[in-house]
């Protein structure tokens, strides 16, 4: 029986949070969800209204032996703009803020020295407003949002590319 961990990250747009996660060895699941807002049970029609104080995210189930939680940062930070506190790319709204929502002390730990790390590397001139909160309630995201980009190829591919994501990610993280 392997070790499970749980992770949650808001990144904006969940259907691009999932793929750069997905099938690697070690990460058991990925559900698009909702996080962090005032009323139970929200659905994707109060999300986009901004009003519930959720963000869209991904909960990751990992087995840190195989996938420690230090990787799972490392991939998460070249999928966002981690100095945009309106948002995501194309996607505007507080439901669309980032944020890393640790679930022990040490995902906490280690997704503050990692927020640091970047702060001082100097590659963005803005400041880093990417929130490090500790994990609530996760509800999840209707069907047709999960694994969006298997089942919705063209879809998801125009996303990212009008979303404005994949160039930011080229221009600032590669």
């Amino acid at each position: 029986m392997s070790n499970k961990e749980l992770a949650t990250f808001a990144g904006g747009c969940f259907w691009c949070m999932v793929k750069p996660f997905d099938e690697l060895p070690g990460i058991h699941s990925i559900v698009s969800g909702y996080t962090g807002g005032q009323i139970e049970n929200p659905s994707y029609e109060q999300i986009k209204t901004g009003k519930t104080g959720h963000r869209e995210a991904v909960q990751i189930t990992f087995d840190p032996e195989l996938f420690p939680y230090q990787k799972l940062l490392d991939l998460y930070w070249p999928q966002i703009d981690p100095t945009d506190d309106e948002g995501q790319f194309i996607d505007r709204g507080s439901q669309y803020r980032t944020a890393i929502f640790y679930h022990t002390e040490e995902q906490k730990k280690l997704a503050e020295k990692s927020r640091k790390e970047i702060e001082e590397s100097g590659r963005f001139k803005k400041p880093i407003v990417t929130e490090i909160l500790p994990a609530n309630e996760f509800y999840e995201a209707e069907e047709y949002h999960q694994d969006f980009y298997k089942k919705n190829p063209k879809a998801y591919k125009e996303e990212r590319e009008t979303s404005g994501r994949d160039t930011f990610i080229n221009e600032n993280w590669k």
